[in-house]
């Protein structure tokens, strides 16, 4: 199972809204918990063995996300394949590998 997901406290009563502290928070939970993980600008992708593994993380990350506003917001998405693994490295070889394979100066011209 994968899930990407972001967030974030809102009502920080920061000037700059910055959230890169609630954020880091966040983060080590995912650090912390021994799945495979990526960490992106904008999203953290965690791939697990099931929904209960994965969701675990996702609500710790979001509780340590609490204290730094005064609400918080969670975007979710998730790819739900039971039998599969190795999905977070898996499905960006075949897409890179996909993209490999465009000829780059076909009818339309160059890439």
């Amino acid at each position: 199972m994968l899930v990407a997901f972001s967030v974030a406290p809102s009502g920080t009563g920061r000037a700059d809204g910055s959230v890169h502290d609630a954020v880091a928070a966040a983060v080590a939970v995912v650090r912390a918990s021994g799945l495979p993980h990526r960490t992106t600008s904008m999203f953290t992708e965690i791939e697990g063995p099931d929904w209960d593994t994965v969701m675990d993380v996702v609500k710790r990350a979001t509780d340590a996300v609490m204290p730094f506003g005064s609400r918080v917001s969670l975007v979710l998405k998730a790819d739900i394949r039971p039998g599969y693994a190795g999905e977070l490295d898996g499905k960006l070889e075949r897409l890179e590998q996909a993209i490999e394979s465009i000829p780059t100066d076909g009818p339309t011209g160059p890439a």
